[in-house]
């Protein structure tokens, strides 16, 4: 099929299938990250999911046998340009498609693929990631969680923090120490397994803005079984990154049509420039740089789409590389800059966390503010972004 014939296809189908609430801007608590444990609260949800993985556009670039479409990259990015046309929310988000997906399509066993991919593809399971300990901190290789060889399967003991929707999750991708004898990132192996597991359990861990979207998990003698071992035992390390290096880039969610990421979810009710005439009142006549400053956010946001889509036509791998680091700290200075922007449109009103003097709008978008804080350090901190650039990207000496 020529792609002229298949845009024309795409569009038609599209048009038909994908309701009317599907193509407004995402509500909090709509969204499909897998699974049955955290529900939608917009019906039309699944029915746009059903639709869509029956298509095998969950995730379209992955093989047919894993419940993808198996587009090829022209094909994906015409699948992109139609969804962005209809303002089409993701059908499925989450760990599932974005992380461990890619991961094991690179790393698992064939056996490893058949059992995980293809539930992914269809959100029939949510996933968590257990990296971080509690006294490791920025340090990922000094975790200490240790899953002790018995023979057919391991043993694991310890606990890790900040694993987002753990108490919503079914199954955990694993970084755990199996040796103890050698440097710390030669001792890591990488593991899956339930989180019905006996001796997993989770505490929430509420934040400042009243949410819980972290937990603490803990595991007391969980048994693992080899065969959920991804990649070669003491090899996790190598794993691991690659992982991060595919949350980071945010190539993933792109075949979710997840196409601007975090910097989708905090866009305001109206387009920055009523925004502005809506709140006037309140700014000063010498705010003509707060304009400035919106169009050198909004060329930021356009580029930073444009290189991620050209970054999927031009990878000659399916998996990204070390210069997802760039993604990921561009993305984090954008989505701080542009809450920044709005709370200085909103003035007074951009700071309210409850009461009936705001909108809806104005108590979430402050405290999306104060949560935007943490995204500089999440998921890698900026100073480690800039490491990884500076040595794997620029080549630059230690």
């Amino acid at each position: 099929m020529d792609l002229q014939q298949f845009r024309a296809e795409t569009r038609d189908w599209l048009d038909s299938n994908c309701p009317p609430s599907m193509r407004t801007r995402m509500v909090p608590g709509e969204d499909i990250a897998g699974g049955h444990k955290r529900r939608s609260t917009n019906p039309d949800a699944y029915v746009w999911l059903e639709r869509m993985a029956e298509r095998g556009w969950t995730v379209p670039t992955w093989p047919q046998e894993y419940g993808g479409a198996g587009l090829a990259k022209e094909e994906f990015l015409v699948l992109l340009d139609e969804l962005q046309r209809i303002q089409a929310r993701p059908p499925l988000g989450g760990m599932g498609v974005s992380m461990i997906g890619p991961t094991l399509l690179e790393y698992g066993t064939a056996a490893q693929k058949r059992e995980h991919l293809p539930p992914i593809a269809r959100g029939e399971v949510a996933w968590c990631q257990g990296y971080s300990e509690p006294g490791a901190g920025s340090d990922l290789a000094g975790l200490q969680s240790y899953a002790e060889d018995h023979g057919d399967h391991f043993i694991l003991n310890g606990a890790k923090i900040w694993t987002s929707g753990a108490n919503h999750a079914d199954w955990m991708f694993c970084l755990v120490r199996t040796d103890r004898d050698v440097p710390k990132h030669e001792g890591i192996s990488f593991v899956v397994f339930s989180m019905d597991s006996s001796g997993v359990s989770t505490r929430p861990i509420e934040m400042i803005n009243g949410a819980s979207p972290f937990c603490q998990t803990f595991f007391d003698n969980v048994r693992i079984p080899k065969s959920n071992l991804i990649g070669k035992l003491n090899h996790g390390w190598t794993v691991g990154k690659r992982l991060l290096q595919h949350e980071r880039s945010g190539l993933a969610a792109l075949a979710s049509a997840d196409t601007a990421g975090a910097m989708q979810r905090i866009k305001p009710a109206l387009p920055m420039p009523e925004l502005l005439r809506h709140y006037s009142a309140m700014l000063r006549s010498t705010d003509s740089r707060l304009r400035r400053d919106l169009i050198d956010i909004e060329m930021l946001r356009r580029s930073f789409v444009l290189t991620q889509q050209r970054a999927v036509q031009e990878t000659e791998a399916d998996t990204p590389g070390a210069a997802t680091s760039i993604f990921k700290y561009v993305e984090a200075n954008y989505v701080e800059a542009q809450l920044e922007a709005q709370l200085r449109i909103r003035g007074s009103q951009g700071v309210g966390w409850q009461g009936d003097a705001f909108t809806d709008e104005e108590i979430a978008m402050c405290r999306l503010w104060l949560e935007a804080k943490s995204i500089s350090i999440a998921g890698g901190s900026n100073e480690v972004q800039l490491n990884i650039i500076a040595k794997r990207v620029l080549g630059l000496p230690d």
